[in-house]
């Protein structure tokens, strides 16, 4: 059973990474920022009474249905609306920054020659905007798996599929990352 003071230093650890996470999938900030708060909400209200260990789990099934359901409201949005444009805004910053949140390990950016940082920032831009670019479910899977570094299984049973199809979202994500960014002359 979590403790109050374990369930929020659980919500507290995983609170930047499903940000981006979400943020990665729906390309909006403010939704993003949503649909984790939602999660998080939904964590506690429901399954704040289960073992430390099952929050997890639970947490990243929570999110991955928080942001199919965001997804389907806006496709009922857009259905509704779609011929009444001027509701919609165009205003909206769609532009998530992952250079925002990079640190080096090797003692901050300071340290780091002009021509170095801005190699790194173009090859993260690059590498975000190719990730932005996978089909949703192999970003989903790819995000899970390499950014939130999860196993096979707990992704498969995060995302509602077999471990099967986790791998080959994976395989096939890494492969098309690999052609784009070799494509553009980039090599890690």
């Amino acid at each position: 059973m979590a403790t109050e003071k374990e369930l929020s230093d659980f919500l507290k650890s995983v609170e930047r990474r499903a940000f981006k996470r979400a943020a990665y999938h729906v390309r909006n900030d403010e939704s993003a920022l949503d649909i984790v708060q939602d999660s998080m909400m939904k964590l506690a209200e429901h399954y704040g009474h289960k073992p430390v260990e099952e929050l997890p789990m639970l947490f990243q099934r929570i999110l991955s249905n928080s942001t199919l359901d965001w997804f389907r409201r806006q496709k009922t949005y857009s259905a509704l609306f779609s011929t009444l444009s001027d509701f919609e805004s165009g205003t909206e910053d769609e532009d998530f920054n992952l250079l925002e949140s990079l640190v080096t390990d090797q003692g901050g950016e300071q340290s780091e020659s002009a021509e170095t940082q801005t190699e790194r920032a173009q090859t993260l831009l690059s590498i975000e905007e190719e990730i932005l670019r996978l089909p949703p479910r192999q970003r989903e899977a790819f995000l899970m798996r390499y950014w939130e570094d999860m196993d096979v299984a707990e992704t498969a049973a995060a995302m509602g599929c077999s471990q099967g199809s986790v791998k080959t979202h994976c395989s096939r994500a890494v492969q098309a990352l690999g052609n784009a960014l070799k494509g553009k002359g980039i090599r890690l």
